[in-house]
């Protein structure tokens, strides 16, 4: 039988093939490592730009500080990081994605540090957002741990940001963080739903 791999798993023997992905935003430019083994190898994942730029659109008030959960090679809080001028901690189990973001953070120029957690295990701070694209193929026990959890690690005023696909059960996740946070819907974009939450 074939194994899946998946990007929230580590697979050492997996070939490196480092590719260069590019995004802009708004006249500032990125540069990414992405490699294989890391969630959407080989060009920016449609959700988590539609995500960070929705969040970035709407963002008035002050943000100084965001935890990047499953950050991958570090897309989403390094553009953060850049537009807000803003400290983005980003944690990840997956350490070649790790390794691809610690790069990317340096390139990119940008105040941010990325370290191994499983979903909050290593996370010790409290942020004003925690963003998050969470690994639906972990399954939705996972993804609702992190979404959960989030509580826990957010400001009093914190808010947390995610996109889950309507086929994904976006709507019924939603219900079951109802005890959990007032959650708003802020957008749909092709399939993908952003939601806000904060605590109740």
């Amino acid at each position: 039988m074939t194994r899946l791999e998946h990007y929230f798993t580590n697979n050492e023997d997996l070939k490196s093939e480092i590719k260069e992905i590019t995004y802009e935003y708004k006249n500032n430019k990125f540069i990414f490592l992405s490699d294989n083994g890391v969630f959407s190898k080989s060009k920016i994942d449609f959700g988590s730009m539609s995500l960070v730029e929705t969040f970035l659109d709407s963002a008035k008030r002050e943000i100084k500080t965001v935890l990047d959960v499953g950050c991958g090679y570090g897309f989403m809080g390094i553009t953060i990081s850049k537009i807000l001028n803003c400290h983005v901690d980003m944690v990840d189990i997956n350490k070649r994605a790790l390794h691809l973001a610690k790069k990317n953070i340096v390139n990119n120029k940008v105040d941010a540090s990325a370290f191994e957690s499983n979903i909050y295990e290593q996370v010790t701070n409290k942020y004003d957002v925690i963003i998050t694209n969470p690994p639906i193929r972990a399954g939705k026990a996972v993804v609702l741990e992190i979404l959960e959890s989030a509580k826990k690690y957010l400001n009093d005023d914190g808010e947390l940001w995610f996109v889950i696909r309507k086929d994904q059960g976006a709507k019924s996740i939603v219900k079951n963080l109802g005890n959990s946070y007032f959650c708003e819907e802020i957008c749909k974009n092709k399939g993908f739903y952003i939601f806000k939450a904060k605590n109740r």
